[in-house]
């Protein structure tokens, strides 16, 4: 397994520029975070840890991310937010070939207009990321939630 101060700076890169994507609301550069046939799952801890496949929200490739985008821009009716996402630092756990494996722990806050702040989601990014000619991008993300509960709804990618 080599792993370089390079390819750790480029993966603390991708963690940060994908954070700050959905912090500004730019959802229709978030699918390019991905490669062509990626999953993107959120789900609770309870499932992950019995090795249960439920998700709150599931997502194979970029297309489905495209149409999620969509729904979020055009057809959901919710009261807008804003979110922020807090992160650990990455921790690269193995590099297999052209795949790294990483885990990142975050917490999200969203924030309503004239309303406080609230915890939105806290847990852990478990990435598969692939190197490529044009970059890393994640080929799986799981975003593994420890609260039980989720305030109302997940419009947004976390």
């Amino acid at each position: 397994m080599t792993i370089t101060m390079d390819l750790d700076r480029e993966v603390t890169r991708l963690q940060l520029d994908y954070a700050h994507c959905l912090d500004k609301g730019d959802f229709e550069a978030w699918p390019d975070f991905f490669t062509e046939h990626a999953w993107y799952k959120l789900m609770p801890r309870e499932n992950y840890d019995a090795g249960l496949t439920l998700s709150t929200l599931a997502l194979h490739g970029q297309g489905m991310m495209r149409d999620r985008v969509y729904g979020v821009l055009s057809t959901i009716v919710f009261a807008p937010y804003y979110q922020r996402h807090i992160l650990g630092p990455t921790r690269i756990v193995e590099r297999e070939g052209n795949v790294v494996t990483a885990e990142t722990n975050y917490l999200v806050v969203r924030t309503k207009r004239d309303m406080p702040a609230e915890i939105l989601s806290v847990g852990v990014y478990l990435d598969k990321i692939e190197i490529g000619e044009s970059g890393l991008r994640f080929a799986e993300r799981l975003c593994i939630f420890d609260n039980d509960l989720i305030p109302n709804s997940i419009i947004c990618p976390i």
